[in-house]
């Protein structure tokens, strides 16, 4: 009895594990499940835990799918073909780099990678689940054609040398918008368009700067044009996967590798404006040099003139100066002249006056000794010249040496012998000589 119910206890734990291990399953974050239980209900699991579905089915969709194309991809699914019933899949897709055709016909190796957001609310996972049953059905018959279709398509809306003359950033961002919003509609056009360049050089001399036009300014190029609806807008061929709510989260080129062909023509194409511009860089060297020989030049020039220039002003400035001192010292000397001349008419008329006055006085003094003259008969002077005349006469008698005793005869008409008689004689005979010399009577007026 024992026996049995130790073995019916066993199998009754063995039919619990057993029941445990087909009705629950740890829900992982990142993930959404789809659990069909054996009553034929469905029901989605968004949040994290173990969860209960007794005898049914579950399939485990990752929240966000990858798709991408690089160099390290196999072209099959990571970690192998999905199982739709397991929960070990990565639901992401790594392919080889996808192969385009550019707008000119140059094919490339393109390396994308696209982001998918699958929808989280009941009805539209369900629905999803539904159409695809699982992921990797929704990456092979979804996502991973939608990926390259667009890519495609968004490669024949630009020419390759545009893409790589600066028109990258515009390729990725057509590419993430058509993505999200469905593929441009377009038709693709030969247009024969005219160059911007104009010929700088003159085939014809006598033409001047108004030369033939030649044929070098046309060229044939492609142009897409998108296909327009009744209100302006561009048509769009959307994509399917956008009807079941999946969004795109982000869409990337991460690499362009164009054919061996167009590689070699754009390293002729970059060598050949390498030259461009090592020559036009030459050319502006020279420009330049030129330049730096005509400013050279005019600089000397500027110099020499400057200091033609200097020499010139301070030999002006000499000469003025010259000039102004000899103005100044003619000046100086013509007004000393003036001065002197002042001075000398000064003197004149002083001298003048002086002698105007020296003649008035002596013509005062003349008039006053002739009015005394006339008026005392000259009394004072004639007196005065007798005491002189006597004086002198007397002085002289005093002085003559005659012996003390002369002997003569005393004879009326005997010759003279120097006595005192004579002597006094001669001497009255002096003054009345004298006296008649000086005109004047020495007999007193009454």
């Amino acid at each position: 009895m024992l026996l049995a119910k130790v073995i019916g206890i066993g199998v009754v734990v063995l039919v619990v594990l057993y029941v445990l291990s087909q009705s629950i399953f740890y829900a992982e974050p990142g993930y959404i499940y789809h659990v069909r239980t054996v009553t034929g209900t469905e029901a989605v699991v968004t949040d994290v835990g173990y969860k209960f579905y007794p005898f049914g089915r579950y399939n485990a969709w990752k929240r966000a799918m990858t798709v991408q194309a690089s160099a390290e991809g196999n072209g099959i699914l990571r970690k192998g073909a999905f199982n739709a019933e397991s929960e070990s899949n990565q639901a992401s897709a790594n392919l080889p780099p996808l192969g385009i055709m550019f707008l000119d016909q140059v094919d490339a190796h393109a390396e994308a990678t696209v982001r998918f957001s699958i929808p989280s609310d009941e009805s539209s996972f369900l629905k999803l689940a539904h159409e695809y049953r699982s992921p990797e059905n929704l990456l092979r018959t979804a996502l991973l054609p939608a990926f390259k279709e667009t890519l495609q398509a968004n490669a024949s809306l630009m020419a390759a040398e545009e893409y790589y003359a600066g028109g990258r950033t515009e390729f990725n961002s057509e590419f993430e918008n058509q993505m999200s919003n469905g593929i441009f509609l377009v038709k693709r056009e030969e247009v024969v368009v005219k160059s911007n360049r104009t010929a700088t050089s003159s085939a014809n001399a006598a033409l001047g700067t108004d030369q033939q036009q030649y044929g070098e300014d046309q060229k044939t190029v492609f142009q897409v044009k998108k296909v327009l609806d009744e209100n302006g807008q561009p048509k769009r061929k959307s994509q399917r996967f956008i009807d079941f709510g999946i969004t795109v989260v982000s869409a990337l080129v991460t690499d362009m590798r164009p054919n061996q062909k167009f590689i070699e023509r754009m390293q002729l194409k970059q060598k050949a404006s390498a030259d461009r511009a090592i020559a036009r860089e030459q050319r502006v060297q020279e420009e330049e040099q030129r330049l730096l020989a005509i400013a050279k030049g005019e600089r000397e020039v500027a110099e020499r003139q400057a200091e033609a220039k200097v020499e010139q002003i301070q030999k002006t400035t000499e000469a003025e100066t010259e000039k102004q001192l000899a103005i100044t010292s003619a000046n100086k000397i013509k007004e000393e002249a003036a001065i002197s001349k002042d001075t000398a008419q000064i003197n004149f008329e002083k001298a003048k006056i002086e002698a105007e006055t020296q003649r008035t006085l002596a013509e005062a003094e003349a008039y006053q000794k002739r009015v005394i003259l006339e008026a005392d008969n000259a009394l004072a002077q004639k007196l005065e010249a007798e005491v002189r005349i006597q004086g002198l006469w007397a002085e002289a008698f005093a002085k003559r040496n005659v012996p003390t005793n002369v002997f003569g005869g005393g004879g009326t008409g005997a010759a003279p012998v120097g006595n005192d008689n004579e002597t006094k004689a001669f001497m009255q005979m002096l003054t009345l000589d004298a006296a008649k010399r000086l005109s004047y009577d020495r007999q007193i007026t009454r």
